[in-house]
């Protein structure tokens, strides 16, 4: 095999290897099974939505990713290797960032302040160094949302689709290749969303992976490349958003069924 072949076959095999794999992760309150051996992944610059009922399951099983919960079994692998978080610290190690609905954002404070909120930069006196935060706010925001300008503002005074800017320009400086967004376009406007969904393309263009949770079908099908269905804290299936249509993910989240299609390949897949 020549040099090229080889570089060639490195770097489909890279490409190959997901970004994250959560193999059979099992979790349980008392005698209730929130997740109950879901297996998902997620691929470099990938949109994967997570749909379901209230009580599906889906923000549990991303709260064992970020952190926030422990598995009581189950595997998680990042970049090829597993991975052992125990807490959000660890998850921010492996370049895991969660954006929550709520955005975690102190309304008093700045787009600077709340972007190195207990991670501020200091000066070598040991001082917060205002100048620099700043000025590394501009820079990443000019780089995600030219637009922003109110760098002065508290962020109470700001959009909704500014303060998600705010958000993710927070969670992307800290170099999230995974990132978590829950509910991003919630309560927010036609424009403001279309916001929100410029940053999400220009992140995939940058190889960051993204788990969407939302229960807006029609967002997630504009913004996923793939859609995650769980029922009851059960896997019902996987499909890329050009392989089913709206109808066919509604039917997997009321009924708890593949569609004719994809039911199809699962058996022929298990024979």
């Amino acid at each position: 095999m020549s040099a090229a072949s080889q570089a060639t076959s490195a770097a489909d095999q890279r490409r190959a290897v997901p970004l994250v794999e959560m193999r059979d992760i099992h979790l349980s309150f008392g005698g209730v099974k929130a997740v109950d051996g879901v297996t998902i992944d997620l691929n470099p610059g990938e949109v994967v939505g997570l749909l379901g009922h209230n009580g599906a399951g889906k923000s549990t099983l991303i709260k064992v990713l970020s952190g926030a919960y422990q598995a009581d079994a189950g595997e998680i692998w990042i970049n090829g290797a597993k991975a052992d978080i125990e807490n959000p610290r660890d998850a921010r190690r492996y370049n895991i960032e969660t954006i929550y609905q709520t955005l975690e954002l102190a309304d008093n404070l700045d787009a600077a302040s709340n972007l190195f909120l207990g991670r501020e930069l200091v000066t070598p006196l040991g001082f917060v160094d205002d100048d620099r935060m700043e000025a590394e706010t501009r820079q990443i925001m000019g780089r995600l949302n030219p637009n922003f300008r109110k760098f002065s503002a508290p962020v109470r005074a700001l959009s909704g689709g500014q303060r998600q800017s705010v958000a993710i320009a927070r969670a992307v400086y800290f170099n999230a290749r995974i990132l978590i967004m829950d509910e991003p376009t919630a309560a927010l406007g036609v424009h403001e969303t279309a916001m929100v969904a410029e940053l999400i393309k220009q992140l995939k263009a940058e190889g960051i992976g993204i788990f969407l949770i939302s229960h807006d079908i029609h967002d997630v099908f504009d913004l996923a490349d793939r859609v995650t269905v769980l029922k009851n804290g059960r896997l019902v299936g996987s499909a890329k958003v050009d392989e089913v249509s709206q109808d066919d993910v509604l039917g997997m989240i009321i009924l708890g069924k593949l569609p004719p299609q994809l039911a199809s390949c699962a058996g022929a897949a298990s024979i």
